[in-house]
């Protein structure tokens, strides 16, 4: 499992295809670790339309990378995973931290094992 939850602030410009191809690359990046399988990768984005940054500037804007993880991977790996994720993050908004003033945050958590429920028949489906 690993799950990708990105928020990001609208002045950004994205759109559903660029979110889509940070998307596939983060996806990717996943796989080629050999730590996730890929019928358990999955991302969501969320663009935030309520917001406020610092002194209230309105070309300021945001990108939050959140990876939630299942447990049971080493420390080491971990570390090593999330290097790869936040490089590809970095690369993806690098246009936008030269334009503006821009925040990226990033962050990885690994899930409790307790009372975590899993339906998934996409392994069928691949």
């Amino acid at each position: 499992m690993a799950h990708f939850v990105l928020e990001y602030s609208d002045n950004l410009g994205q759109t559903d295809e660029s979110i889509q191809t940070l998307f596939a690359a983060l996806h990717e990046a996943a796989n080629q670790t050999g730590l996730f399988p890929l019928k358990g990768i999955r991302s969501r984005g969320y663009c935030c339309q309520q917001y406020r940054m610092a002194d209230g500037n309105s070309k300021y804007g945001f990108a939050h990378l959140e990876v939630k993880l299942g447990a049971g991977r080493s420390l080491e790996d971990r570390q090593a995973a999330a290097d790869i994720f936040f490089a590809l993050f970095c690369d993806y908004f690098d246009e936008q931290v030269q334009q503006r003033g821009m925040a990226l945050s990033f962050e990885m958590r690994e899930l409790e094992p307790v009372l975590k429920f899993n339906k998934n028949n996409v392994a069928e489906h691949l």
